[in-house]
């Protein structure tokens, strides 16, 4: 009854369905094995601040030797010891930010180096609105020469919470903590990240360092977990079609041996069909 199975026309198709199967398997765990890596990314770019953070604060100059030096995913959150010299005339607040369940914003003072390079220092958070915000009600940063320790954060960037990209703010404010959105409104040269300090001065409060952005887990992570399923699916579908024409070649050669079928109108199984079902990649 299946003697069929073994003429060359089939034999074309057995040979299509072993190649397709091990190479729809293959994609769908090549697809998997990209989405995990993407996974193992994204934990230990969350873990890397909480490492960092334990480990012995370094002198800035260690990990940004020079302001194009880049935050990288191994020191952000590394804390970090930097002397210099606040310049409170150029004291920013950066709105819009949330911490705990309210909203208020960053103090930001830029700390001079001896090199003449600034480094953007967050002193803290207070709640309300930063346009309604009174000098006089913001503790004076320390005056004259500073060792400062903080957690070093990578620059933000449009995708980062509660950053303010469109402009519009008033004089005195800034819309995301980066080089360059600083280069425009300081005068000096400016290091590529910017520290949180621990250590927050009442009523101030410490803002807690955050994760590194781009750690992996974005659309295309669940995008190759799309294709993982797409090709596992066609791996299937490949079997369930060989199987569906063999049992349907298999029932017009029975009707037709009991004359239920005549036998010139015979319709034939194509088994090139097989291939023209199969979805695209």
């Amino acid at each position: 009854m299946y003697r069929f199975l073994l003429t060359p026309r089939w034999v074309g198709v057995h040979l299509f369905v072993v190649l397709a199967v091990p190479f729809c398997v293959f994609m769908g765990s090549w697809q998997l094995s990209r989405f995990e890596d993407r996974m193992n990314s994204h934990h230990v770019a969350e873990q890397a601040p909480k490492a960092a953070a334990s480990a012995a604060p370094v002198p800035l100059a260690t990990v940004l030797p020079d302001t194009r030096a880049q935050v990288t995913q191994d020191t952000t959150g590394r804390t970090v010891t930097v002397t210099g010299r606040y310049d409170t005339a150029h004291q920013l607040l950066v709105p819009g930010r949330d911490l705990g369940d309210r909203t208020g914003y960053y103090v930001l003072t830029p700390l001079r180096t001896a090199g003449g390079a600034a480094l953007p220092v967050v002193r803290g958070w207070l709640p309300g609105a930063a346009s309604s915000a009174s000098r006089a009600g913001i503790p004076a940063a320390p005056a004259g020469d500073v060792t400062v320790s903080g957690a070093l954060q990578a620059p933000e960037n449009t995708g980062t919470q509660g950053v303010q990209s469109a402009g519009g703010l008033p004089q005195g404010q800034l819309g995301m903590i980066s080089a360059a959105s600083l280069v425009n409104v300081l005068p000096y040269e400016v290091y590529s990240g910017w520290i949180t300090v621990g250590d927050a001065t009442a009523p101030l409060k410490a803002v807690p360092p955050a994760a590194t952005g781009n750690s992996g887990l974005d659309l295309k992570a669940f995008q190759n977990l799309g294709y993982t399923g797409e090709w596992f699916v066609f791996a299937g579908f490949v079997v369930f079609m060989w199987f569906r024409l063999v049992r349907r070649e298999a029932e017009l050669r029975e009707d037709t041996a009991l004359g239920l079928v005549p036998e010139q109108t015979e319709a034939k199984a194509a088994p090139g069909k097989l291939e023209e079902a199969l979805p695209g990649d």
